[in-house]
């Protein structure tokens, strides 16, 4: 035996302690010498601490310092009711109300005097189905009626992984209602049984031409070959990063993913900020026609508010040209579960209820609202906020993030650095390795029940059979000390 052996066989503690402070020693020689970090360089080894404990702040607020109402963008109440409704355990809450119900903005909703209780569907009693048929005013050739009033929002293959798109899916199917692709397109993972909505971005991915236009045969081929797909939905714009395209780091960007996209392999894929198919109101209304001309589906517009004049000069060409989207998406600026530049995610359009009431409001000064499904999403996940969406217009509304909690997000709020430890928006092998596909669809699909239940009974309870039937007269908001407004004096007008 050489004497380092004997030396570590003798003194194994002395030993131990002695190749730890070597390393620390260089470590610490490391970030003395380096220029890059002032905090370790001049707190060495120390300094690391800051940054550790930085990484792991969210995680940190979470479960330790805020409480039940404080976290943003989903406090831990609205998460534990996801939770709990997903996973079908109890979802409701003892002790009364912790919110402030004084607090300026809150809205209450009026039950009635004599409630009813309604027949329900024996195979699905929380089957809500759409009250209007998309495509019908515009005699597309397949037409539909939506089996839900919630629906998952937008979510890309890429953004998410294939597990968490999978089991979206799966518990699509399950729960009756439509998934829509995200601008990323139709992946083998959404092709699961779930009825789809092909969403088409700026990037045109899944209708590519080789120099990123929109390639009209590919798209109708690609269309008219699966058998899932409902709608086409055509993106303007969306609330995280309105004005901006979208944005999937290189990380991301797998042989799969560049393959499905028409794209380079692991090179960030930034969707310009503008499409290339159309300039103005006329050629987006041609492009809507020659799709769904060409498919038979019917084809909607997504976007989020900003400047009110494209609305107006929309309506009115809609009008007059008797042509146009049948369906409208209105995204609020409060909406995003990726990657998103800081100020465009907190200061570039509309909060939903502002920018939907303010397009409603022109499509109804023409008399289109009715010809038109409207859609809402932004937020809109949970009972009460739908039920306000419903009563100001919306016909539908589409959740994204409430989705992924369904299936298993944390809101560790890691989506853009692929890092997700759910497993749910990442690439990376091991960590979706986690995602059990069949657990997380029958979550999703307990999620979207639950939540269409709770429609039903916040419904019955104020006398209607339907959540639609909600008024703005129905749902007050307080308005100062004491004092409460009906949603139809804020609004300024009422559905139709």
């Amino acid at each position: 035996m050489d004497p380092l052996e004997t030396l570590v066989a003798e003194y194994p503690v002395a030993t131990t302690i002695a190749v730890i402070g070597v390393i620390l020693c260089l470590i610490a020689l490391r970030d003395i010498l380096q220029r890059r970090h002032a905090i370790t360089h001049n707190f060495p080894i120390v300094g690391h601490l800051r940054y550790f404990f930085e990484t792991i702040g969210p995680e940190l607020r979470q479960y330790f310092f805020a409480n039940d109402l404080e976290e943003k963008p989903f406090n831990r109440a609205e998460r534990r009711w996801v939770y709990a409704t997903s996973k079908k355990e109890n979802n409701t809450f003892g002790f009364g109300t912790s919110e402030l119900i004084y607090e300026l903005g809150y809205p209450i909703l009026k039950h009635s005097t004599f409630p009813i209780s309604p027949e329900l569907n024996p195979e699905d009693p929380t089957a809500i189905a759409c009250l209007k048929i998309v495509g019908e005013a515009n005699k597309r050739r397949h037409a539909f009626q939506p089996s839900s009033i919630i629906n998952i929002s937008a979510m890309s293959y890429g953004s998410l992984g294939a597990r968490a798109i999978e089991a979206i899916n799966r518990g699509s199917e399950k729960a009756k209602c439509l998934h829509n692709t995200g601008e990323g397109s139709i992946s083998p993972y959404h092709q699961r049984g779930g009825d789809l909505v092909w969403q088409l971005g700026t990037g045109y991915y899944g209708a590519r031409a080789p120099n990123g236009d929109l390639d009209l045969d590919l798209l109708v081929e690609r269309a008219t070959s699966n058998p899932t797909l409902k709608m086409i939905e055509i993106k303007l714009s969306q609330g995280a990063k309105p004005g901006k395209g979208g944005i999937l780091p290189g990380s991301k960007v797998t042989a799969e993913i560049a393959k499905i996209r028409g794209i380079p392999m692991g090179k960030d894929c930034l969707s310009p900020n503008g499409h290339r198919a159309f300039h103005s109101v006329d050629e987006l209304i041609d492009v809507v026609e020659t799709i769904a001309e060409r498919t038979g589906l019917p084809v909607g517009i997504k976007s989020a508010v900003g400047q009110m004049g494209f609305w107006s000069e929309l309506a009115q060409r809609m009008k007059s040209r008797n042509a146009g989207p049948d369906m409208i998406t209105i995204d609020g600026g409060e909406g995003g579960t990726g990657a998103a530049p800081l100020t465009f995610s907190d200061h570039v359009s509309l909060p939903f209820k502002v920018g939907f009431a303010r397009v409603y409001q022109v499509f109804l000064s023409e008399g289109l609202t009715e010809r038109i499904v409207w859609n809402g999403s932004a937020k809109l996940g949970f009972p009460d906020r739908t039920i306000i969406a419903l009563a100001m217009g919306c016909d539908m509304v589409s959740v994204a993030r409430e989705a992924m909690l369904a299936v298993g997000c944390i809101q560790a709020q890691k989506c853009h650095t692929g890092h997700c430890p759910a497993g749910v928006a990442t690439q990376n092998m091991w960590l979706q390795s986690g995602l059990d596909i069949a657990d997380k669809s029958e979550r999703l699909a307990n999620y979207i029940k639950g939540f269409r239940k709770e429609l039903l009974a916040l419904s019955h309870a104020a006398g209607y059979a339907h959540p639609a039937q909600f008024t703005g007269d129905d749902i007050e908001f307080a308005a100062g000390v004491n004092q409460f407004r009906t949603l139809t004096e804020v609004l300024g007008y009422v559905r139709r």
